[in-house]
């Protein structure tokens, strides 16, 4: 299959890293306009040089703007006023013990993962319908489905995307737009890393090593029996935006590697 998005323009939310990295490089390498963005200046100079490195003469800029609140989310919208893709990428996660998470974190992760959304969807949906043309994608997860004892918090606004997802494809009904989800299972991005660092370390063994442990041992219905890479990920998000995928909308994409044990998507 071959993806082409030339002429269309691309805005991928928390992308200086991760997940929504790949799919920044993934949406360039198929021609699209490509609009990264994070909260330091810094960072989202380095994601706009990272993608010229994978995709050279692509055009890519940045906008370094916190979505974590509303003022953020409409000084984004003030500098990029239309996208013909919109992916919601932007999310935090983080395991904490529900009896210690106070009020402040609950407020803090509905805020940037799923207000983000809501803002940015709201601002640039109407354009899109009265174009005829344009592709929404949320980034939940498999804890959407898999609520983890250890992160509630961050399940649940995982589950929140769906809904969200589901309801926005209704409203986009026969438009030409669609709106999907994508869930993503256990996945080597830079923030998981990070998280197994002293997982390797304790046990003597190599950070890839660490995560193929963790699968077992933390997701056994994983098919897969590892994490994903980020460009597995990726390239299920880049088939979503794309125009091959005019009659899939309103739903939830599992990249999971399997850990959703269900025959049904």
């Amino acid at each position: 299959m071959f993806i082409d998005l030339s002429g269309k323009t691309a805005l991928v939310t928390g992308s200086t890293g991760g997940i929504g990295l790949a799919a920044a490089k993934g949406l360039a390498g198929a021609g699209a306009r490509v609009v990264v963005n994070g909260r330091d200046t810094e960072r989202v100079e380095t994601a706009i040089r990272a993608v010229l490195d994978a995709v050279p003469g692509s055009d890519v800029s940045g906008v370094a703007i916190d979505l974590g609140n509303a003022g953020g989310c409409d000084s984004l919208i003030g500098a990029v006023p239309e996208t013909d893709i919109l992916l919601n990428n932007l999310g935090i996660f983080g395991p904490k013990p529900f009896f210690e998470i106070d009020d402040a974190t609950w407020e803090t992760f509905f805020q940037v993962n799923v207000m983000s959304g809501v803002r940015l969807s709201r601002a640039y949906l109407p354009r899109m319908m009265e174009k005829g043309w344009g592709r929404v994608v949320f980034i939940s997860s498999e804890s959407a489905l898999n609520i983890p004892a250890d992160m509630i918090h961050y399940g649940f606004t995982k589950t929140a995307l769906l809904s969200l997802s589901r309801g926005l494809a209704k409203l986009a009904a026969g438009t030409g737009v669609t709106v999907n989800s994508v869930l993503p299972g256990p996945t080597m991005s830079e923030g998981v890393k990070e998280m197994l660092k002293e997982m390797a370390a304790d046990e003597g063994v190599s950070i890839e090593e660490a995560g193929e442990s963790f699968v077992k041992s933390q997701r056994p219905s994983s098919v897969l029996g590892r994490p994903a890479t980020v460009e597995e990920v990726a390239n299920m998000i880049v088939y979503a935006c794309s125009k091959q995928a005019s009659a899939t909308s309103g739903g939830a994409l599992r990249v999971d590697g399997g850990v959703v044990d269900s025959i049904v998507p």
